[in-house]
């Protein structure tokens, strides 16, 4: 896939700014507010005990507007007046902002140098107006009162706006995950040639998808061998394990503007019999997942996808012979929970668990799914099934009623390669019936031997 055009993308962008204008207009009528001051954000202190900061991680309410990574900045909207755009005039000799991805800014904003004599009142107005923000200390300096921060229902209201994803956002996506290809083929390639450590792993993904680790979406995971079995692997190993037989899983994306891509692949290597049986069990989440991707169908609840997942899940655990019961005893026993215990999947966008499609509680038995939304056309999420070798919710199983119907000595053997994990992200397409699997389109394969 070819990188976005920068041009093409800036004018899907300045649509996707005068939409905003629009649903925030109304979202703020709704709630009962005049104006809204959106507040870019300000670096976290790392400790209490020292002066040392984070880089900063906007606040995504302005990356919905703005792609700029630069603290202490705001974003004003009033309804039927051109937003304005206020950047503090840099004076800090220690650090210095990221630069832009776009200079589109200039056109979609009204844009305010700010220095100590700028009026702030000529540009907040007056009447009821919100701040939104992660420095609730600093909304006074910005002529809101403190009361009016973060007000629930208008947070609700923008969240929502969130869930369905405009042109823009979606290419931002797609240039995301196009990036993440780069650093899912060079670890596949360096897992084949050798058996590098999940350091050297992660730090070659960095240079594959030419970002630092504080722009990626989310820590890498990067995991090898019996560390897959940690969902969120990130204790990086130093060496590898130089065994003949080793599996790697890699959970890691890229973003485009603020937008994340969020991709994981698991490979195996080896001629022994365990490899051969867990690149079957690969073989066979990356078989169940794509299932799971052309099942995708709007009005459906996410949910029942999940539910779909366990079934598949059952299947998949009798043909490499670790269950021995059936597919129905499998789900009913809680069996399939104990390989499969995560959500299937979750909304995607300026955050890798992003916000809107939560608004109701999952049953009990999928108390960790985050996405319980209905699909609808504009929406962007992921569908992510695994199957690990947890010892903390194995040891369990064994002495309970399902576990008798469990290949105990199958388990022991695989359990050294930790777990499989295959995940796309997928577009609920506007103008057409099809899901668009975004993920396939720039890495096809989701795992197997490298």
């Amino acid at each position: 896939m070819r990188p976005v055009d920068g041009p093409a993308l800036d004018r899907l962008y300045l649509e996707h700014v005068a939409s905003l204008e629009t649903s925030y207009g109304m979202s703020l009528a709704r709630t009962g507010w005049d104006a809204v001051v959106v507040h870019s954000g300000k670096p976290t202190r790392r400790s209490p005990f020292d002066d040392q900061f984070w880089p900063l991680r906007p606040v995504p309410h302005w990356q919905h507007w703005v792609p700029l990574r630069e603290a202490d900045c705001a974003l004003v909207v009033r309804p039927g007046r051109r937003p304005v755009l206020l950047r503090p005039v840099e004076q800090s000799f220690w650090e210095r902002s990221a630069p832009p991805e776009t200079q589109a800014v200039h056109r979609a904003f009204e844009v305010v140098d700010l220095v100590p004599t700028t009026r702030l009142n000529d540009y907040i107005g007056t009447g009821r107006v919100a701040y939104i923000g992660d420095d609730p200390s600093g909304a006074e300096r910005w002529g809101v009162p403190a009361e009016r921060i973060n007000p629930s229902p208008l947070i609700a209201a923008l969240d929502a706006l969130r869930v369905l994803k405009t042109p823009y956002e979606v290419a931002c996506i797609v240039e995301a995950n196009r990036k993440a290809q780069a650093g899912h083929e060079a670890l596949r390639n360096l897992f084949r040639a050798g058996a590098p450590s999940e350091l050297d792993m992660h730090l070659a993904y960095l240079r594959a998808t030419a970002q630092d680790d504080w722009e990626t979406p989310y820590k890498n995971i990067v995991a090898l061998g019996p560390n897959a079995a940690t969902l969120h692997h990130v204790a990086y190993g130093r060496s590898g394990s130089g065994l003949e037989t080793e599996s790697l899983l890699v959970d890691a994306g890229a973003t485009c503007r603020g937008y994340a891509a969020d991709i994981t692949r698991t490979w195996v290597k080896g001629t022994s019999a365990t490899a051969s049986v867990f690149a079957a069990l690969v073989a066979a989440v990356d078989s169940l997942q794509r299932t799971l991707c052309n099942a995708v169908r709007r009005g459906m609840a996410y949910e029942s996808l999940h539910d779909q997942a366990h079934p598949l899940v059952a299947t998949a655990l009798r043909n490499a012979g670790v269950w021995r019961g059936s597919v129905e005893e499998g789900v009913d026993t809680g069996v399939t929970r104990a390989f499969f215990p995560h959500g299937l999947g979750h909304s995607l966008g300026l955050q890798t668990h992003d916000v809107g499609c939560a608004l109701r509680r999952p049953r009990t038995e999928n108390a960790f799914l985050r996405n319980t939304a209905d699909v609808q056309a504009g929406q962007v999420f992921t569908v992510e099934p695994g199957i690990y070798f947890i010892a903390a919710l194995l040891d369990p199983l064994r002495a309970s009623p399902g576990g008798r119907l469990v290949d105990w000595t199958a388990v022991d053997a695989l359990a050294p390669l930790g777990g499989i994990r295959i995940e796309d992200d997928l577009h609920v397409e506007v103008d057409s019936p099809t899901v668009r699997n975004l993920t396939r389109e720039v890495l096809p394969v989701g795992g197997g031997s490298p």
